[in-house]
């Protein structure tokens, strides 16, 4: 069985939720389109349980991206004083940072190390075959979009800001021949009357629920027969 989650946000009630009602076993896959961590506590925790998962794959979303941004370059909290990017720092704090920093500051330095490591080598959209459907799995926004359209998107630098960042919407293109299914962006932008379940158009899937959200949940989809799974309880 083929699973799709995003934007966990260090929830990890919420995360262990959806686990104990997928059962993984070892010949599924878990695809999770990033944001695993900020606003709750134990983002670092949920990463470093998925980087023990072989069968889990991790797409980087926004918030991984603005932490290595801000001191994924730093050895450890001495070093961050020295050299962090506080420019990147103050914005990676403004989206709810500052408790995934306080709980880095406890892990030792060879764990930060193999972490950050992890999180510079993931990629930003994978292509999945399911019973011959074709799935584009993004965090936010398919490259494809950006190399089409970058002399409009000056704010970005290159084609990873702008996978991790550039919200999609129903007038933007997805990739022909492709199912593309994307976190990042809420569903209840989508679809007011259904604000927590999983958005679902011609061509594109949304599956953050607002899991970063005290009224949000946490959404999985079972791509095998399309199957939605909600996290229960806080």
């Amino acid at each position: 069985m083929t699973y799709v989650m995003s934007d966990i946000h260090g929830n990890l009630k919420r995360f262990e939720s959806i686990m104990e009602q997928i059962n993984l076993q070892p010949e599924d896959t878990l695809y999770i389109l990033g944001d695993v961590v900020d606003r709750f506590p134990y983002g670092i925790k949920i990463l470093r349980t998925i980087m023990k998962m072989p069968n889990v794959k991790m797409l980087l979303g926004n918030h991984e991206y603005m932490m290595l941004g801000a001191i994924g370059h730093c050895k450890d909290a001495a070093d961050e004083r020295e050299n962090a990017n506080w420019k990147q720092r103050r914005i990676w704090y403004r989206n709810g940072g500052g408790i995934t920093h306080e709980y880095l500051k406890h892990i030792k330095k060879e764990y930060r190390a193999e972490l950050f490591n992890y999180l510079r080598n993931l990629p930003v959209n994978i292509d999945v075959e399911v019973n011959g459907v074709q799935y584009k799995l993004v965090h936010a926004s398919p490259t494809e979009i950006f190399m089409r359209l970058h002399g409009y998107h000056y704010e970005y630098d290159n084609e990873k800001e702008f996978a991790v960042w550039e919200r999609w919407d129903e007038t933007h293109h997805v990739p022909e021949g492709f199912t593309m299914i994307f976190g990042h962006t809420p569903t209840w932008h989508f679809q007011e009357d259904e604000p927590s379940k999983i958005f679902k158009c011609d061509d594109a899937i949304g599956i953050d629920c607002g899991c970063g959200y005290d009224y949000g949940r946490l959404a999985c989809l079972r791509l095998d027969d399309m199957k939605e799974f909600y996290s229960e309880g806080e």
